[in-house]
C-alpha cells in the first residue's frame, strides 16, 4: 500500500495548542491526585490546598493559551454554541464549575467539594482527550487509542507534580505515581502499534524513531526508576527527594510527549492507492521496447 506525497503535517495547532493539552491535563490530574491523597492512610488531615490551587492555575493557563491562539480572540465565545456536536464546547462548559468547586474546596477545606472538583476534572480531561479524537483528518489524533493515552499521560503528570507539591513523603502517593508512569508507557506502546496496524502516515511513524522521542523515553524511564527507588526507601532519609525528582521528570516526559503528538507527529492521511496505475489489461501492462507501441484498451 503506497502513500502519496499529499500527506502533510498540520500547521494550525502549534505550541499554544500543545500548551492547552499540557495545562488542562496536568491541572485536572493534579486536582484528582489531591482528592486521592485525602484517602491515603499516611496522608495528613484536611484538603491539600497547594496542589488544588496549582491545578487550577494549570487549567486556566491552558485555556488562556487557546484564547491567544485564536486570530480574533473574542470569537472564543462561539465555543459555547455547539454542545451537541463539539467536545471543545463541552470542555468549556465544565471549566467554570470545575474552577469554582476547586476554589471552594481549597478555601473551605471541604473534602466533599474537593471530590466534586475531582469529578468535574475527570470530565474536563475526558472532553480534552475527545477533542483530539474528533479530528478525523489526523490519524495520530483520531485513532481510538489516543483517548486512553491522553488520560494516562495526564494522570502520570498530575501524580508526579503532586509529589513536588507536598506528597513526596507519602509512600502511597509515590506508589500511585509509579503505577501511573508504567500505565502511560504501556498505553503509549499500545498506541504506537495501533498506528502501525492502521497504516498511519510515514511522517507520523517516523517520530517514534526520532532522537527527541528517544530522549523523552529515557527521561520517563529514569523517572520511573527514581520513583521505584523512593518507594523502596533507597537513599535513606533522602528518599522523598528521589520521589520529588522522579515526579518532576515524569511530568516533563509527559509534556514532551504531548508536544510531539500535537505539533510534530500530526500528519494528514493523504491519498492512498493500492498499486501504481498502468495502461493495458490487468494490474500490470507489458511495455514494448523503445519505439514500439503499448497494447490494450484506452
Amino acid at each position: 500500500m503506497r502513500q502519496n506525497e499529499t500527506a502533510r503535517r498540520q500547521r494550525n495547532w502549534d505550541l499554544r495548542a500543545a500548551g492547552n493539552f499540557i495545562g488542562g491535563g496536568s491541572g485536572t490530574a493534579l486536582i484528582i491526585a489531591a482528592a486521592l491523597w485525602t484517602l491515603l492512610p499516611d496522608a495528613a488531615p484536611g484538603v491539600p490546598w497547594l496542589p488544588v490551587l496549582a491545578g487550577m492555575g494549570f487549567v486556566m493557563l491552558g485555556l488562556s493559551l487557546v484564547w491567544l491562539e485564536i486570530g480574533k480572540p473574542w470569537r472564543a465565545f462561539n465555543v459555547f454554541f455547539h454542545p451537541q456536536t463539539s467536545w471543545m464546547t463541552r470542555e468549556g462548559f465544565v471549566a467554570a464549575p470545575l474552577l469554582a468547586a476547586a476554589a471552594a474546596a481549597a478555601w473551605f477545606q471541604s473534602r466533599p467539594l474537593l471530590w466534586l472538583a475531582a469529578l468535574l476534572a475527570a470530565g474536563f480531561l475526558y472532553c480534552q482527550a475527545r477533542i483530539l479524537k474528533a479530528s478525523k483528518a489526523i490519524p495520530a489524533w483520531s485513532h481510538p487509542r489516543t483517548v486512553p493515552l491522553i488520560i494516562a499521560t495526564a494522570l502520570a503528570e498530575g501524580s508526579g507534580l503532586v509529589l513536588l507539591l507536598g506528597a513526596a513523603g507519602v509512600r502511597s502517593m509515590v506508589a500511585l505515581a509509579l503505577l501511573a508512569a508504567i500505565a502511560r508507557e504501556v498505553l503509549r506502546e499500545h498506541y504506537r502499534r495501533g498506528l502501525v496496524q492502521a497504516g498511519a502516515p510515514e511522517g507520523t511513524l517516523a517520530w517514534f524513531k526520532h532522537p527527541a522521542t528517544h530522549v523523552l523515553q529515557v527521561t520517563r524511564a529514569i523517572a520511573a526508576l527514581l520513583l521505584l527507588a523512593a518507594l523502596l526507601g533507597a537513599g535513606g532519609t533522602l528518599w522523598p527527594l528521589l520521589a520529588a525528582l522522579g515526579g518532576a521528570l515524569s511530568a516533563l516526559g509527559g509534556w514532551g510527549l504531548k508536544v510531539i503528538l500535537v505539533t510534530r507527529a500530526a500528519f494528514t492521511r493523504g491519498l492512498r492507492i493500492p498499486f501504481t496505475p498502468a495502461r493495458g489489461r490487468g494490474p500490470t501492462a507489458a511495455v514494448l521496447p523503445l519505439g514500439g507501441a503499448r497494447q490494450g484498451r484506452r
